[in-house]
């Protein structure tokens, strides 16, 4: 049998909670509520009054449970999606979305843990629907995240997830800045190395993680890919999503993960 074909439906944009200077999360409540694994993500579709339209795909970031999803938005300049989201969008707008999709990037408790997560910018939204279910209905399952921003302001979840890493038992928060100016105290500085992926593992004790989620730019995803590797985590454990750019370029004795 031929896969169902997943329909478009309108969703009301219920909120829109600005995240950082150039990041928003815009909450959407489908005509059609629906069930969805923490990781998916959505595709959604733009139609200009000549017809033209635009699609593109966007995680989720809230948890399963509820009536509504959150979708975290980066301002592109040369994004046609994203612009539209950033510069016309308002409270009550009616967008299409389809979904929810993927079947591969997403954790469920029945999974069991340890669970690492790695991010880079915005790969840290379905890393975060994970982290809320997690909250909501496992909380004694082991987590870590490892999470890399450009600076503290682009720091996406920002209070939220310095809160959970302040004061979630069995979750150990891993935070570093690869472009900030000025030191911030108690977060790292410069991007993820083999020895801050080593320490995320520690966290463990003598468990290794059941699953590993990499979510970031290709290169982002590529080297820390790597480096897990090299540690000692199984490849078949580790899963990827990424969202674009360049290939990984490795220069050097000293490899870390890129920019993100």
């Amino acid at each position: 049998m031929p896969p169902t074909r997943i329909a478009w439906q309108q969703a009301t944009v219920t909120a829109v909670v600005p995240q950082t200077p150039t990041v928003k999360s815009y909450m959407l409540w489908p005509e059609r509520p629906f069930d969805f694994v923490a990781g998916q993500h959505v595709d959604v579709r733009l139609t200009a009054p000549d017809g033209f339209q635009a699609e593109r795909s966007y995680s989720i970031g809230s948890a399963p449970g509820g009536d509504t999803i959150e979708l975290v938005i980066e301002r592109l300049e040369d994004g046609e999606v994203s612009l539209f989201f950033h510069e016309v969008v308002e409270v009550g707008d009616v967008v299409e979305i389809r979904g929810p999709i993927g079947g591969h990037f997403n954790w469920s408790p029945s999974d069991a843990g340890p669970i690492l997560l790695v991010g880079g910018g915005s790969g840290v939204v379905p890393l975060m629907s994970m982290l809320r279910r997690r909250a909501a209905a496992s909380p004694d399952t082991p987590f870590a995240l490892v999470y890399s921003a450009r600076r503290w302001d682009d720091v996406i979840f920002r209070d939220e997830v310095v809160r959970r890493g302040r004061e979630e038992d069995h979750f150990t928060l891993a935070l570093t800045l690869t472009r900030e100016a000025s030191p911030v105290a108690d977060v790292r500085s410069g991007r993820i190395d083999r020895m801050m992926l080593a320490e995320a593992l520690m966290a463990f004790g003598d468990r290794r993680p059941v699953l590993t989620f990499v979510c970031g730019a290709t290169a982002f995803v590529e080297v820390a890919t790597m480096l897990l590797i090299d540690l000692g985590v199984p490849f078949e454990s580790i899963r990827t999503e990424r969202y674009g750019g360049a290939e990984a370029k490795i220069v050097g004795p000293d490899v870390v993960v890129p920019d993100a």
